[in-house]
């Protein structure tokens, strides 16, 4: 099963795939997408156009895109908002099923604590795939979100056999 992770942002998206098979991760690629400067409305169709060239040529099976962070700033939020509804429409408009992940939860299935920063995620992203190059740290919390939903999908599938087992 491929897995593609999406952390949204305005002026970088960072994606990052990766593939699950006989109980093994291995990293498949990762990058961000830039909207570059200017009007809104091109910035958006630029970062929609650049993930739909991601699922294509990368072949999801799922995808996971983290839910937004709100903070003070209310336009920024808004923004962010914009940019996060096309990181859910390009998979979900793929047919793909798309979860979606609080920060602290990625952070919590990746590094082990809810507040870990970008360093902690980086490194360990890093010891999951050794010697892959990340495009850079948006690159590698979506390689994170998508290490995330790679364990929640593989122990919703432990529960389904489990309860199959007993209901049988």
């Amino acid at each position: 099963m491929r897995v593609l992770g999406i952390d949204p942002g305005l002026r970088s998206t960072g994606w990052g795939v990766i593939e699950q098979a006989n109980g093994r991760l291995a990293h498949v690629a990762n990058g961000i997408c830039r909207s570059g400067e200017g009007v809104l409305a091109a910035r958006l169709l630029s970062l929609h156009d650049q993930l739909c060239e991601i699922v294509a040529r990368h072949a999801p099976d799922a995808a996971a895109v983290e839910q937004t962070f709100v903070n003070r700033d209310g336009a920024g939020t808004l923004k962010l908002g914009q940019a996060r509804g096309i990181a859910v429409l390009v998979p979900a408009r793929a047919g793909l099923a798309v979860g979606e992940y609080a920060p602290n939860a990625v952070k919590k299935a990746v590094v082990g604590v809810g507040h870990a920063d970008k360093r902690q995620i980086d490194h360990m992203v890093r010891l999951q795939f050794p010697g892959i190059e990340i495009a850079g740290p948006d690159a590698a919390d979506a390689l994170a979100i998508a290490l995330c939903h790679a364990f929640h999908l593989t122990a919703g599938g432990r529960l389904a056999a489990a309860l199959a087992r007993a209901g049988a």
